[in-house]
This record gives structure tokens, C-alpha cells and sequence, in this order.
């Protein structure tokens, strides 16, 4: 599968979990959050640290969420992106697309050798369907 062919598809994802989901309206956690939601997509943020953004509940986990996301847009430090993909792939999570800084070789490494698709090098909020 291209990398277009992967952005296409992925972007039409109805189900969405962010990870690294943020109270603070200026970081691109929010700012992503927010824009899925204003294409009218169903969004969960995730973060171990916030109760709620956007007065919507915040789940500590993947695993802890109410229903299983069609794709995770990851926009956490390259650092943390690879235990991302790993609780996402134990959680049943094959797509994920993570927001430019947020990747690093390990995570990408991990979702090609668990047949996972990922987009990278792509920012959700230039990504439109066709």
C-alpha cells in the first residue's frame, strides 16, 4: 500500500482515539482533538493526566476505553510513541497516524513488523477525505 493510499484510507476513519490529548486549548493535543470532532468524527482523548478535555471524559489508556477506535492519532514525544503502538496492537488497534514529531524509527519499526499501517510525515489537520 502507497503512503497516499494509507493517508486515504486512514483519514476516513469514523472512530478516533488521540493520544496525548491535552486540556490546554493551544497544544496540538487539543487543537487535533477538536478538529476531528469538527469533521464530525467520534473522538476519545487519551491522557493519563487530564480528567477531561473539552469536557468530554479522558480514558488513562487505550485499553481503557469504552469501544475499540478504528485509528489512533498519536501526538506524543517520540519517547512514548512506541508503548503507543504496542498498547494499540494489544488493544486490537491496527491503524495509526502519528502527528509529525511524534514518531521515532522504534514505533514505526513496530507497526511494519506487526503488519500495522501507519502514516507519518503527515499532519491530521492538512488531511482532508477526497
Amino acid at each position: 500500500m502507497t503512503d497516499r493510499d494509507k493517508v486515504s484510507r486512514l483519514v476516513r476513519a469514523e472512530t478516533w482515539a488521540v493520544v496525548g490529548a491535552s486540556e490546554d486549548r493551544s497544544k496540538f493535543g487539543n487543537i487535533t482533538f477538536r478538529e476531528l470532532k469538527s469533521r464530525g468524527k467520534k473522538v476519545f482523548p487519551v491522557n493519563r493526566k487530564a480528567g477531561a478535555v473539552e469536557g468530554e471524559t479522558a480514558y488513562a489508556s487505550l485499553a481503557d476505553l469504552p469501544e475499540r477506535p478504528d485509528c489512533v492519532l498519536i501526538v506524543v514525544p517520540p519517547k512514548q510513541s512506541e508503548s503507543v503502538v504496542q498498547e494499540a496492537d494489544a488493544a486490537g488497534i491496527q491503524d495509526v497516524w502519528f502527528q509529525p514529531g511524534a514518531e521515532s524509527i522504534a514505533a514505526l519499526a513496530y507497526c511494519e513488523a506487526h503488519g500495522m499501517t501507519a502514516v507519518s510525515g503527515h499532519c491530521i489537520l492538512m488531511t482532508r477525505e477526497d
